[in-house]
């Protein structure tokens, strides 16, 4: 059967992919579907479990474990990947937010401490440039690379109390990515931005639960409905798109009035 997107033969990096409920697993699950060779990365060793149950369903699929905030880890990672597989064809940014065991800190930005400002940019926006930083090169040598990187319509387009560094790294991020994009594109390499909006995955607040509610749609979203839009990024038939961002919210951005319709429309 011919496929409209296939990734047979093409080796697929997925970052923070540890959730199986999660927007990485999800696309990792996708790609691996349509043929890709995926390499799943996460901090904690609950990725190995992940890599074994796409497996079983036949797919061709490696765990691996790194903190990605450590560049000379994500270097070595990096260099074990291309020993084994030669090169990397698809990227999948997802990693960031908080590490598992860990509690999402909100704070006035007047009351935020340097140290908090400085793991929230870490996670969300270091660690992309990590391994974006390590994984280019290799795309430009064998002039062919597609990069998704998974933002937020938090910074980028709208914002929350006590997320000011969150904001900011996810819309550095996009402004990162577009520079990427201007360099590269002569490589045949081409980078995106995703923005999820309220998404229903295990780590959703109940606030943000009736976030979802409230869009258009009437409900939060699903992470493979994110990841939906990953995998054709990812794919070859997104040749000509790069440098541009993606929102996949329900169109809870798009409308004024964000409390219950009820009492609007």
């Amino acid at each position: 059967m011919n496929k409209f997107i296939d990734f047979t033969d093409r080796v697929c990096l997925v970052t923070g992919a540890g959730n199986e409920n999660g927007i990485g697993f999800q696309t990792a699950r996708i790609l691996g579907e349509l043929g890709g060779r995926v390499i799943l990365i996460s901090t904690t060793e609950r990725i190995y479990k992940r890599a074994e149950e796409l497996k079983k369903t036949g797919i061709e699929a490696e765990g691996m474990t790194a903190d990605l905030m450590d560049r000379t880890r994500v270097k070595r990672i990096i260099e074990e990947i291309i020993k084994k597989y030669s090169r990397i064809d698809v990227l999948i940014n997802n990693a960031g937010m908080v590490q598992v065991g860990q509690e999402e800190e909100f704070a006035p930005f007047s009351e935020m401490t340097d140290e908090s400002w400085d793991d929230s940019v870490d996670r969300n926006l270091n660690i992309t440039f990590n391994v974006t930083r390590q994984v280019l090169p290799h795309m430009i040598k064998n002039k062919y690379g597609r990069i998704v990187n998974t933002s937020s319509v938090t910074g980028p387009l709208v914002s929350n109390p006590g997320e000011a560094a969150y904001s900011a790294a996810k819309a550095a991020v996009v402004g990162m990515s577009r520079a990427i994009a201007i360099e590269n594109a002569k490589h045949n390499i081409m980078i995106n931005n995703v923005l999820p909006g309220w998404i229903a995955t295990d780590s959703q607040t109940d606030a943000e639960a009736a976030g979802g509610k409230n869009t258009p749609v009437g409900r939060g979203g699903s992470a493979e409905e994110v990841a939906n839009m990953n995998v054709f990024l990812a794919s070859e038939k997104a040749s000509y798109i790069t440098g541009q961002t993606f929102v996949v919210d329900g169109g809870n951005t798009i409308q004024e009035y964000k409390g219950p319709s009820s009492l609007y429309y």
